[in-house]
């Protein structure tokens, strides 16, 4: 019997400072085909020479992957001849240097004359639905990407119905093949050990907190939790936030420092505690400890934050979006994403109803999540160089 070599995707390395919820994902998928498609795909990740070390480096302790170092993937040095040309050839010599069969392009593009069959990861459409958050260039930037992944006929991965939605009221006339991929984490056992209580005394965090590890994005919406503090704090009411993540948004340098300034000039810094980034370690144990995660954003492909509190079993307080209604089907607490009184109401009530410090661990039957997300990520990439074979054939 001959058994067939793994297949060998590359993925360009997303830095976690700059956008935790892709590096997070990319790492859950890399340990979910290691654990559950155990030998069927090499996952090769492209760095820049100017990626951050340690970024990369947990990467590269995940199990089958390998890491390329190359200057082509510092920045989009290679966007322009990609549009213009059809090529990013520096990327594409690396590519084939390192004997790969399918691409996964995520925030890049390779041009439509790349030689090896490709998949298009489109988390979201935020610039079409929220574009009063991206300058006009950044906004066209990113939209003419996506015009050219979908024109060069890309098999497009989304990450929920909601997105394809989207894309379907977005590009109508768009007749590439769409897969939806949904999300899935399991968090390794590695990153459990660490004391939980530990943790939150290190931070000064009471038993009974709300945990929000979401970036410093205007979209994610933190004013709102700072709103709902200064209410709850007017009612005599002590809630506790603590809030993690990178402070670096490109697209609105300042936006921590301006809810930071609000934070102090209400009084709330007891009450709406940033930590910055943190371990993963950290991360995880802030979250099996909390009374409940909350999520105010304005607008998701599909949670990352959401879906590390369902692993384990946390309770979740959600902005009203399609996405939270999709990934949650309806179990969490929900709130208007400008009303803040809501979301004072449900952070009072979960108080009320808490019992006292918990650590949770792994919630049953999460392996078949996780499982189910390494099988879909695995036939939408096997199908799309099944279909770039057959069409060489005719050729």
């Amino acid at each position: 019997m001959t058994v067939s070599p793994p297949m060998r995707i590359a993925f360009n390395f997303i830095s976690r400072r700059l956008w935790a919820g892709g590096y997070n994902y990319q790492a859950n998928l890399f340990a979910a085909l290691a654990r559950f498609r155990p030998g069927e795909f090499a996952p090769v990740v492209f760095a820049g020479n100017r990626s951050d070390e340690s970024e990369v480096a947990g990467i590269a302790e995940i199990q089958g992957v390998e890491i390329v170092r190359s200057a082509a993937f510092d920045g989009q040095r290679e966007l322009p001849a990609a549009l213009a040309l059809g090529l990013a050839r520096g990327a594409a010599a690396s590519f084939q240097a390192a004997r790969i069969d399918a691409v996964v392009e995520s925030a890049r593009f390779y041009g439509w004359r790349l030689p090896i069959p490709a998949v298009a990861w489109i988390p979201d459409l935020q610039h079409r639905s929220l574009p009063h958050l991206f300058s006009r260039a950044g906004r066209w930037r990113r939209e003419l990407g996506f015009r050219m992944q979908i024109g060069s006929g890309r098999t497009i991965m989304l990450s929920s119905e909601s997105a394809l939605r989207d894309f379907k009221a977005y590009y109508p006339h768009a007749r590439n093949r769409i897969c939806v991929v949904r999300f899935a984490t399991q968090p390794p056992s590695a990153l459990l050990d660490t004391d939980a209580s530990e943790v939150l005394a290190g931070y000064n965090l009471p038993e009974n907190y709300f945990y929000l590890p979401n970036q410093f994005y205007r979209h994610k919406n933190h004013q709102l939790v700072v709103d709902a503090l200064s209410i709850l704090k007017d009612r005599g009411v002590d809630v506790v936030v603590c809030a993690s993540g990178s402070t670096e948004d490109p697209r609105e340098p300042g936006y921590f420092e301006r809810v930071d300034a609000e934070v102090r000039k209400r009084g709330l810094a007891a009450q709406f505690r940033h930590v910055g980034i943190i371990p993963l370690s950290h991360v995880y144990a802030l979250l099996r400890a909390s009374t409940a995660l909350i999520n105010p954003s304005r607008f998701e492909g599909w949670s990352t934050t959401v879906e590390e509190a369902k692993s384990f079993g946390v309770p979740m307080i959600l902005s009203d979006i399609d996405v939270h209604r999709e990934q949650t089907a309806g179990a969490a607490r929900y709130f208007g994403i400008d009303d803040p009184v809501a979301l004072a109401d449900l952070l009072a009530e979960a108080l009320t109803q808490a019992k006292g410090p918990v650590i949770r661990n792994i919630v049953p039957h999460q392996d078949e999540s996780v499982s189910a997300f390494a099988a879909s990520f695995a036939a939408t990439v096997r199908q799309t160089v099944q279909r770039a074979a057959r069409k060489t054939a005719e050729e």
